[in-house]
């Protein structure tokens, strides 16, 4: 590791914590972060020559793997034509229709270039569509670093939220109100309380930013109804579930409708590409249609055109990579759950599809509450051996496991082998 720590110092001057986002830092297991110098397939590979199988996939977009050698192929084709040009291209109308023909709930699109980006832009279009202020989020639910998505519950369901960032003013986050996630009762709360201010309710329809979470039976219909009820507009965040849990992402899996969806990750194939879309009187609001403002000048640019492009065409065309990653993830969920009962290890797995979590916690995971009861020094000791195991998976206890659709059996063996010796090692 002599290369990565080297890089790792010289990094921590130039940049805020050494790193371009904070999760990268390893702080929380408290290692040194490995400098990747390339990936293929389901493997990465480090500056210090060391080969691991990869759960992480840049954050869930790696769905083919790295380096698919078509997606590769489609870039490269476009950025000898030009990389921007600030001006707009075919190729963004294909990807529109594909988005929009893939999402049940989605009938106009705007491309733009981060998931922060796309939820932002979206409850600025559901405010500007309904005239109205407040929006709901949940607990343990992260939907970009936006300033009025950065809050923290009180401790009332009523209680103003204080910016849980430095930098963003109280009054803005003031706008922003937080229910507990899986809990009806605390949606109805705050709708019956202020509900004819309530813009929009935004919910990653699978939560996976406080480790997976998956709705309970009947909650995503009911935030339906009350958003109905109430005239608000239901945001899906389906940056990470968007063509994971299906071609039609998790709206088209749970068969419940949003208003809007954010999307991102998969859609880009790996560049930076996010979009947010939904039904045309809402969408019209934006300009140039309406007077909600929202623009940029890589939005849509060739190459990640291209390569979201070329992803959701090999998607579309081979459906059986959904299957393929989802039954390799049950693999691995049937590794966790058996270990887990073999060493009677206080933890819980938690799957939805192709992600998945462990929690070291003794009690079901539903919400964030739950999730935020786990043992984060036991999950430190387990990430410790999985890395030296060669099994590279997100240096904290809150984020999620991908599974892509080209692990390999023997990827799949090595892992449990991994999880066998992670989960093993409190034996007395």
């Amino acid at each position: 590791m002599d290369k990565s720590q080297n890089i790792f110092e010289k990094a921590c001057r130039l940049m805020p914590g050494g790193v371009s986002s904070p999760v990268r830092a390893y702080r929380a297991v408290g290692m040194t972060p490995r400098f990747i110098e390339r990936a293929k397939g389901s493997h990465i590979y480090d500056v210090d020559g060391h080969d691991y199988i990869d759960y992480i996939g840049s954050w869930g977009p790696m769905l083919l793997g790295h380096a698919n050698p078509e997606v590769a192929e489609a870039v490269c084709q476009v950025v000898y034509r030009g990389t921007s040009y600030g001006a707009p291209t075919e190729g963004e109308v294909t990807l529109c229709e594909m988005l929009i023909d893939a999402m049940p709930s989605v009938e106009m699109v705007r491309l733009v270039n981060s998931g922060t980006e796309a939820v932002m832009s979206a409850i600025r279009a559901a405010r500007g569509y309904t005239g109205r202020d407040y929006i709901v989020k949940f607990e343990g639910c992260y939907h970009g670093h936006s300033d009025g998505l950065l809050v923290k519950a009180g401790s009332g369901l009523m209680t103003q939220n204080v910016p849980d960032s430095a930098g963003v003013p109280e009054a803005y986050a003031s706008k922003t109100l937080t229910a507990v996630y899986n809990d009806l009762d605390s949606v109805k709360a705050l709708f019956e309380a202020c509900g004819e201010q309530i813009a929009a309710l935004i919910v990653e329809p699978v939560a996976a930013n406080m480790g997976v979470v998956l709705p309970k039976p009947g909650f995503l219909e009911g935030l339906r109804k009350i958003t109905e009820d109430y005239g608000s507009i239901l945001i899906f965040d389906e940056v990470i579930t968007g063509f994971r849990l299906g071609y039609s992402g998790a709206q088209g899996h749970y068969k419940v409708l949003p208003d809007m969806t954010a999307m991102g990750k998969i859609i880009g194939g790996g560049m930076p590409l996010a979009a947010y879309g939904g039904r045309k009187e809402i969408m019209e609001m934006v300009a140039p249609s309406g007077p909600v403002y929202q623009a940029g000048t890589l939005s849509g640019n060739p190459a990640a055109v291209a390569a979201g492009v070329k992803t959701l065409e090999i998607l579309k065309a081979h459906p059986e990579i959904y299957t393929q990653a989802e039954m390799q993830a049950e693999k691995l969920e049937k590794a966790f759950l058996e270990n887990i009962e073999k060493y009677h290890v206080d933890a819980v797995c938690n799957r939805a599809g192709s992600l998945m979590s462990i929690f070291f916690t003794k009690q079901p995971v539903t919400d964030y509450p739950s999730a935020a009861s786990s043992d984060l020094e036991r999950f430190k000791e387990y990430f410790a051996v999985m890395l030296a195991e060669d099994i590279y998976i997100a240096p904290s206890q809150f984020e999620a496991l991908f599974v892509s659709g080209v692990h390999s059996d023997e990827d799949i063996r090595k892992t449990e082998t991994a999880i066998g010796k992670a989960l093993g090692q409190w034996q007395a």
